[in-house]
């Protein structure tokens, strides 16, 4: 190679750079023996290896299927960060899905890990931003993906910045995984605050009795995508670890959808949401005033303020009395559900309205000191990805030495 400025073709002249396959749930077999790697299996520079979709050999042969080999470059052309990265790392039979690129590169003059991580930077995904289409879901098609440039030094120059970017991220790994940790105890923690407050009641009432169960899009149709419309928010568009609705990248929809919806309902302080498809529960007290649409895979949960304390509805249903409940009553899917006629029956634990206060303040008070670890926490975890970009930029800027 002559030129000083390469692409993803350049580096995979004679290897491969094409998309995954185009597979449906229809041709899908939970007893195939191909596993569909998909997006969520696609790391920031590692493998996550979460996926449990499969095909057979005959639907593989029938859409002509491309295999995945060990040390393929894997890119994400949807979701975020958009070009996210790794290398697939398994032997076995696997494909993936469409909206992953794959980069098979077997010149040895190039290190595969150089490519991985250089895709990874922030430089690089400036140069995707540029290239990105949608609104709502930004994706960046292979074509484009083609066109962004970039320099590759000698292998033994590429060999050394992969040796030092891998050293110091190991110990930012390493540092990660005991904040990761950490999460998991602090999660233990409020699980076991929450039992404790509601373990020693012992009356039940059914949920329509305390509060009504709204579906904000009784239709279940999703409105049309609009430019400049309001946004319409599901558990998607919730980030629980920050606390915020991500109202910037949520859906975009027509007004009139938000006028229907405050025909029909309106929200009150302490009122909250819970997931109904896909992600069941995980109870939100949504943020006044209203000036956004409820898409339809939640439930709005307004309480009956004379007779439950909102506060104490709301931390029910982050406890294990009501998780458990919903974990049993979902139906039994691909996609879980659990429809608003089942959340209306419910099991609530009941006492008199002054206990309600005093359980709710004493699990506020509590929950006060998860919340100030966990917010640290989440920002330690923050930083430290901040500072993965920051080797990469160091690395490719010729700063690692």
């Amino acid at each position: 190679m002559i030129n000083s400025k390469y692409t993803i073709y350049d580096i995979t002249e004679r290897g491969l750079f094409c998309d995954g396959d185009w597979i449906e749930k229809k041709d899908q077999d939970k007893n195939g023996n191909i596993r569909l790697i998909q997006l969520a299996d696609i790391g920031d520079g590692y493998f996550i290896d979460k996926s449990n979709k499969y095909i057979n050999e005959d639907t593989a042969k029938r859409l002509n299927c491309t295999f995945l080999k060990k040390g393929d470059i894997l890119i994400s052309r949807l979701g975020s960060p958009l070009g996210k990265a790794c290398i697939f790392p398994l032997d076995g039979k696997c494909i993936t899905a469409v909206d992953v690129a794959i980069v098979r590169i077997v010149d040895p003059s190039i290190n595969r890990k150089y490519v991985m991580h250089l895709i990874n930077s922030l430089e690089f995904r400036s140069k995707i931003v540029s290239y990105q289409t949608g609104t709502t879901r930004k994706r960046i098609s292979r074509k484009n993906l083609a066109k962004i440039t970039f320099e590759l030094p000698p292998l033994p120059e590429q060999e050394r910045i992969v040796a030092k970017i891998e050293e110091l991220f190991s110990d930012l790994d390493d540092a990660v995984e005991t904040l990761n940790v950490t999460k998991k105890q602090l999660e233990v923690y409020k699980q076991t605050v929450l039992y404790e407050a509601f373990s020693d009641l012992t009356d039940t009432v059914d949920m329509q009795e305390v509060a009504t169960m709204i579906d904000p899009q009784p239709s279940h149709r999703t409105p049309i995508e609009v430019v400049g419309g309001i946004p319409y928010i599901g558990i998607g568009d919730i980030d629980y670890d920050s606390n915020v609705i991500k109202f910037d990248s949520a859906r975009k929809v027509s007004k009139s959808v938000l006028t229907e919806h405050l025909n029909r309902y309106t929200l009150s302080k302490g009122d909250f949401v819970m997931g109904k498809i896909g992600t069941i529960g995980k109870p939100y007290r949504i943020p006044m005033p209203q000036k956004y649409a409820l898409s339809a895979n939640v439930i709005l949960i307004q309480p009956n303020r004379e007779l439950i304390f909102p506060d104490f509805l709301y931390w029910q249903f982050s406890s294990y009395h009501v998780t458990s409940q919903l974990l049993k009553g979902a139906n039994a899917t691909s996609q879980p559900a659990f429809g608003i006629k089942k959340s209306r029956l419910l099991k609530i634990k009941m006492c008199d309205y002054e206990q309600q206060m005093e359980i709710t303040s004493d699990i506020e008070s509590k929950i006060s000191v998860y919340e100030s670890i966990a917010n640290t926490v989440e920002k330690s975890l923050e930083e430290a990805l901040a500072m993965r970009q920051s080797i990469l930029k160091q690395a490719f800027e010729g700063r690692l030495l």
